[in-house]
């Protein structure tokens, strides 16, 4: 689905169903270097299951157009006026990483349009090492190899995908190369900057999912734990044997997760 944002083309996926504006509106946001595809089958699901989905790609990720929102207060700022865009009052968000953040930040200083809100992959600072900001704004290679490795926990490292043929470690891997130059350090830099995360998490006054990996090796459950206090109606929920990129090394354990938050009715 392609509509415009503040008079930018944005491309979103929309889970296989046209969007309905008279549904709940939900709204999936991706991490750093990322874009919708990262949520395939979560927004499949829900899209399915009486929501209206939005897989949004930020603006100059994936599909969309424009300039990179270079600090996470623009991007959530940006998801507020993409639920105007497209008539809603509010949204529930679903963001991972670097979305995490953006979407925190949303309903921190948006609050009367956020409903429900799901952070996976979250810490309460999100520190990226100087080596790998510096590799990320050269376009070194390097950066792709390293969030590939330490974003994948030890069971995707050894394969065994229930679909064959497919390793994730490449698959995440070709999704950092697709992005354009200058994308993924642009993003990491914006992460790293972001210092008011448990200021942001004290005003949320929403529902909250913290949805973590137990080998997280980029926002460890130990980085998570002061947002999970800091957030008044928190629920927290970590998953074994998952590292940082849980929608696609436990796909169907991060679904549930946010099945049973959302409280979703069945209706196939």
């Amino acid at each position: 689905m392609k509509f415009s944002v503040n008079g930018q083309e944005v491309f979103a996926a929309t889970g296989g169903k046209p969007f309905d504006p008279t549904l709940p509106l939900l709204v999936f946001i991706h991490g750093a270097g990322m874009d919708h595809s990262v949520w395939q089958q979560q927004a499949r699901y829900f899209a399915h299951h009486g929501y209206a989905v939005l897989a949004v790609d930020l603006p100059a990720h994936g599909r969309s157009k424009g300039a990179p929102l270079d600090n996470i207060a623009k991007q959530a700022d940006w998801i507020v006026d993409t639920i105007v865009s497209v008539g809603a009052s509010s949204a529930s968000l679903v963001g991972h990483s670097m979305g995490a953040l953006a979407a925190l930040d949303a309903a921190s200083r948006h609050s009367n349009q956020v409903d429900i809100l799901a952070l996976l992959g979250v810490g309460g600072e999100m520190p990226v090492h100087p080596d790998l900001l510096d590799a990320a704004a050269a376009n070194d290679h390097k950066a792709i190899d390293i969030i590939a490795d330490w974003a994948h926990g030890r069971r995707a490292h050894r394969g065994g995908n229930i679909s064959p043929g497919i390793w994730l470690i490449n698959v995440g891997t070709r999704l950092l190369e697709s992005a354009r130059p200058g994308i993924l350090g642009t993003d990491l830099a914006a992460a790293d900057a972001y210092k008011r995360a448990l200021d942001a998490a004290a005003n949320v006054k929403c529902p909250t999912l913290c949805l973590l990996g137990a080998q997280d090796k980029m926002t460890p459950i130990r980085a998570a734990l002061p947002l999970v206090e800091a957030i008044s109606n928190v629920k927290k929920v970590v998953l074994p044997d998952t590292g940082h990129m849980m929608m696609a090394e436990a796909p169907g354990a991060t679904l549930n997760a946010l099945i049973d938050f959302l409280d979703v009715e069945v209706t196939i």
